[in-house]
């Protein structure tokens, strides 16, 4: 990989930089911060070190970290990345993408992004796609929001239970800022319930949102969702894995109004965290209520096609109060990342990397039941995650699988552990897993 190390300033560009703002030392530039907030001690700084030294330092540092074979997914997947993903995105234009207003000098960067918009919009069926949000979690709060903005003085959005618990947590934080009533929709056989969906709409419903794979890994059948939430004259929101999408009925084809997920399972490497690239998608209907930013499609005065900016005179532009999101960025080069990953796969890729992560999970879901020390929890479809109910302490499995390893057996509020087996975990390693598992940890 490309390194590039420089310091940006000399002494001199420092000293010029004080003398214009009419500073006589950078000591001046903390003068408004109380003394009392200033360390006036000495750094415990080490001794300069050549760069061969700190990449050795770092090099030695990170053989603290513990390598795991993950066997875990809830919202992030440890999916195959092929690495020509990397240099491409690597290179000097794309390395700082940003979504830009210049649209004449920038016609790489927009022209990616509409790239990246169309295939969100095949993958869900939608008509149109923003440029991309932060995370799943903060797109589906928006979606929320959406609901929210579109049924005017209506307030109460339902939520089902099984969406992932980092995503409701994010929505309850903006719904609480935003004066938005969550009310949970309660589960049934692992599934969003129908009837408490219909149980809990009134007077005040705006909309709904629903998980396509929850958090179980369960693939919900949300056959009459749809008709129930617009005959109260709502709106239907999926919560999906794009992965998934490949294969699975599209929130399109279940009639929803709007598309959220995380687009971490298309190619973006488990990475402490982040950066992830939420997408949002809707049908044209609700376009303009859609948050964010839109690339769209034109042609220049000679007739060639061009990429711009579009729909730009929008509240969250011109009247932030009356805005139904103020939301004015987007993860434009993890939206680029995905774009690289889902051209090299393609459908038959992408399909077939639903069939092995089909075919591993299933394995090892059989497995494990034929150690005798789980017992089955939900007779539901699932892809590639599922959760089992331990016949013993859920902590101390899955300390003793992390001692030998493994990422696995994630205790979940329930008091199930859920385990996933995408492309990259090999039949050796199940075999492994397993082997552990048979192993006394109680």
């Amino acid at each position: 990989m490309a390194s590039f190390q420089y310091f940006p300033h000399t002494g001199e560009d420092v000293k010029q930089m004080l003398e214009r703002i009419g500073a006589g030392s950078l000591d001046d530039l903390y003068s408004d911060v109380p003394q009392d907030f200033i360390y006036k001690g000495e750094y415990d700084l080490p001794l300069a070190k050549t760069e061969q030294e700190v990449r050795e330092w770092f090099e030695k540092l990170a053989e603290d970290n513990p390598r795991l074979k993950v066997f875990v997914g809830q919202g992030a997947y440890d999916h195959y990345t092929p690495s020509v993903i990397s240099y491409i995105t690597s290179r000097s234009e794309f390395l700082t993408a940003y979504t830009p207003y210049q649209c004449e000098i920038s016609q790489g960067t927009l022209r990616y992004i509409f790239e990246y918009q169309s295939i969100i919009c095949e993958l869900t069926g939608m008509d149109v796609s923003n440029a991309s949000m932060y995370d799943g979690p903060t797109a589906a709060a928006e979606a929320v929001r959406m609901c929210v903005a579109s049924a005017r003085k209506k307030h109460t959005v339902l939520v089902s239970s099984t969406v992932l618990p980092h995503v409701m947590k994010v929505i309850k934080t903006y719904a609480k800022y935003y004066g938005t009533n969550i009310v949970v929709i309660p589960s049934e056989n692992g599934q969003t319930s129908l009837e408490g969906l219909k149980a809990a709409i009134d007077d005040d419903f705006a909309g709904a949102l629903v998980p396509s794979v929850n958090r179980f890994g369960i693939i919900e059948n949300h056959e009459g969702f749809a008709d129930a939430i617009h005959a109260a004259k709502g709106m239907m929101v999926e919560y999906c894995d794009p992965s998934a999408l490949a294969v699975v009925k599209t929130p399109a084809e279940w009639g929803a109004d709007v598309a959220v997920g995380d687009g971490q399972p298309l190619g973006i490497p488990l990475c402490y965290g982040g950066p992830y690239v939420g997408f949002m998608a809707c049908r044209n209907d609700c376009l303009r209520k859609l948050p964010g930013r839109i690339v769209g499609q034109t042609v220049d005065k000679d007739g060639k096609r061009a990429f711009v900016l579009t729909l730009q005179a929008r509240e969250q532009h011109i009247r932030r109060e009356k805005a139904t999101s103020n939301i004015c960025s987007n993860e434009s080069l993890m939206a680029l990342w995905v774009t690289v990953y889902v051209s090299l796969m393609g459908p038959d890729g992408l399909a077939r990397v639903n069939d092995i992560c089909y075919e591993r999970s299933h394995y090892l879901y059989e497995r494990l039941l034929a150690t005798g020390k789980f017992e089955k929890v939900f007779d539901a479809p699932f892809l590639k995650e599922f959760v089992l109910k331990p016949l013993g302490p859920a902590d101390a499995l899955r300390a003793k699988l992390e001692k030998a390893g493994f990422f696995a057996a994630l205790p979940t509020e329930d008091g199930f552990v859920s385990f996933c087996a995408t492309e990259k975990r090999s039949i050796e390693e199940i075999d492994a897993l397993v082997k552990v598992i048979e192993e006394d940890w109680v």
